[in-house]
């Protein structure tokens, strides 16, 4: 079985990411082709894309929000993400009982003894009549009935994982600052969310699987579980196998992948990326060792922006007054330099409206 090294899966998963060259794809497919976007920190989506797309424009991605074809909310992980409106309806009975659990995972004492099914009932009539909401207003609508577990408790419970919700706009806009207000899927899509399959089998489980090679292959079924969360795939890993090739990993794993999918030559020269936080292209793996160095891993849950050399994480960056401020991780060549303070600087460019005061590189 061929063995692929650390080099040649960075450059796969480059590719895969849209991050070897920037691709020539409306945000919406590309939204699409990614399996969603992390958003948790609402403006990020914005870079990500960027870095991704020749010529993204963010009001594009304003009227995917607010034409309600694509949609925040929670999913993968139990965090937020920027997803299609096809994906959320096809993939959102798959996700229930991993949301479920997860909230439970961290209120399981307050949420003791609490029926879900009737929580879930009285949760769909509160907010039945689609207007947004906060967790907190959704929360005290419900506390009259479950004094007991708290607000903070009964409100994650009903919008991260009992009733399918969308953080509405101007949430998530480009440059504006709102708050989160939910409501029902249903109600904002004007459709339901498909049901589960009734024969027990797991189509979504299957498409998930394919998905996902496309987006971030090669890669192993752990891999697979720490992008999505969702526990009982092996069945739908097995299920799609016929369709697949397989690789080892120099720890000897075994890669599973697409046919057809990229895979470049290990050599090809990846250029600087800017990626935002929390970025899939490093989260969406169990062994994150493709993209980043294990001593730097703890930067990919803290919130880091990170930048990408060579295909590696080598840099973080934040903006400071309009500056894009870049801090490596170990000394940069002169030619690495150059490249970040080129890509950083047409970041700044693009953050600021052409207002920015450009890029700015400490010593690493």
């Amino acid at each position: 079985m061929t063995v692929l090294d650390s080099r040649a899966l960075n450059r796969a998963t480059l590719a895969r990411q849209l991050l070897l060259e920037r691709a020539d794809m409306t945000p919406s497919d590309a939204v699409s082709h990614l399996c969603g976007l992390q958003a948790q920190e609402p403006q990020e989506p914005f870079t990500g894309l960027w870095s991704r797309l020749r010529g993204f424009d963010p009001a594009a991605l304003d009227g995917l929000l607010t034409g309600r074809t694509v949609v925040r909310t929670h999913l993968m992980r139990r965090t937020v993400h920027l997803v299609t409106a096809a994906d959320v309806l096809a993939w959102r009975a798959r996700h229930e009982p991993m949301l479920r659990q997860r909230v439970l995972g961290t209120y399981r004492r307050e949420l003791d003894g609490v029926d879900l099914g009737e929580l879930a009932s009285a949760a769909r009539a509160v907010t039945s009549d689609g207007e947004p909401r906060t967790m907190t207003e959704i929360a005290a609508a419900l506390a009259g009935r479950w004094p007991a577990p708290g607000r903070r408790a009964l409100g994650e419970m009903v919008v991260a994982a009992l009733v399918p919700m969308v953080q509405t706009p101007p949430r998530g806009l480009w440059r504006v600052k709102a708050g989160v207000r939910n409501t029902p899927l249903a109600h904002w899509l004007r459709r339901e969310p498909a049901p589960p399959a009734p024969d027990g089998t797991d189509p979504v489980g299957a498409a998930l699987v394919r998905r996902y090679l496309a987006a971030f292959g090669p890669a192993a079924s752990a891999d697979l579980r720490a992008w999505c969360g969702l526990a009982g795939l092996p069945a739908a890993v097995a299920a799609v196998r016929g369709e697949l090739i397989a690789f080892r990993d120099e720890r000897g794993r075994e890669l599973l992948d697409l046919p057809d999918a990229p895979r470049p030559d290990p050599a090809t020269p990846a250029p600087v990326r800017f990626l935002p936080a929390f970025d899939n292209a490093v989260l969406g793996y169990h062994d994150r060792g493709r993209i980043i160095d294990d001593g730097h891993r703890g930067l990919s849950v803290e919130g880091a922006r990170v930048v990408l050399v060579e295909g590696r994480v080598r840099a973080t960056w934040t903006v400071d007054a309009g500056t894009v401020a870049v801090s490596p991780l170990r000394g940069l060549t002169r030619a690495e330099r150059a490249a970040v303070v080129e890509e950083g600087g047409s970041l700044a460019s693009f953050l600021s409206g052409g207002e920015s005061d450009g890029v700015r590189v400490t010593e690493g």
